[in-house]
């Protein structure tokens, strides 16, 4: 950890510790809360880890074996009369293009 990081909180705690007189006169209240905000931001951007960078995507091709392999898929049969059940069956059957 550096040393600026080190001694950062304690310089922020000092100064908001420091026993001087808070005063309002002219609208020094809003140059005071919109330079803290900027000041802020300012601070919160320094100290923000940066995301990390991903590598580009890469398409790799399937082996061979993947690429001609047959296809295959389940479907239902021919409907056909069952006499022992006395109703109508579709029977799965698997198909291989």
């Amino acid at each position: 950890m550096s040393l600026a990081k080190k001694l950062l909180p304690l310089i922020l705690a000092a100064t908001c510790l420091s026993p001087a007189m808070a005063r309002a006169n002219d609208g020094e209240i809003a140059a005071g809360v919109a330079g803290g905000l900027i000041g802020g931001m300012l601070l919160g951007g320094a100290l923000a880890q940066r995301p990390p960078y991903a590598p580009a995507p890469v398409y790799v091709e399937p082996p061979e074996e993947e690429v001609y392999q047959r296809r295959c898929y389940w479907t239902y049969g021919a409907p056909y009369w069952d006499d022992e059940e006395e109703e109508w069956r579709r029977p799965r059957r698997r198909v291989c293009d």
